[in-house]
């Protein structure tokens, strides 16, 4: 998985036209996880949220999962995840804790089953119509998230 990951990432610094941006040497970045807890943390762990995160902002360090819980301050999340390539997009359901192991293995074989062709479209997508944002405080700084919908505080869906 480790050597997946790195190809992952050296694919991603190609297309992002920053062959020589090597990852430790760039700008220092917020781990992915750290921008989806302080999104959550800064919503006031909403009942939902779906978002997109720019890849050329993080560091992808959830690479791999797809469906996975995420607990935050006492609540829980039920995240899935995807690379829809300029992005990574999140889907956050506040949920019980549950066993995710096997729906996670089944959305990752069914994006490698289909070589990630409709994430990538999902992604072009979200990049032609994101047009509402919001800036997620991190420890290395402001991020900016997107989002295909202006979603209301405290909707429950």
């Amino acid at each position: 998985m480790e050597a997946l990951r790195r190809a992952h990432e050296a694919a991603l610094r190609l297309l992002l036209c920053r062959p020589w941006d090597s990852g430790a040497a760039s700008r220092p970045k917020p781990r992915a996880s750290e921008v989806l807890t302080q999104h959550l943390l800064q919503r006031r762990l909403p009942h939902w949220t779906s978002f997109c995160v720019p890849y050329s902002a993080v560091h992808n360090d959830q690479f791999g999962l797809s469906h996975f819980n995420w607990p935050v301050q006492g609540a829980n999340y039920h995240v899935l995840r995807t690379g829809c390539f300029p992005f990574i997009k999140y889907h956050c359901s506040k949920a019980p804790w549950q066993d995710l192991a096997r729906q996670d293995q089944f959305f990752t074989a069914l994006k490698v089953v289909n070589l990630g062709i409709p994430t990538l479209l999902y992604g072009l997508g979200s990049w032609l119509f994101a047009r509402v944002t919001e800036t997620v405080h991190t420890s290395y700084g402001p991020i900016t998230v997107y989002f295909l919908n202006k979603e209301d505080e405290g909707a429950m869906y």
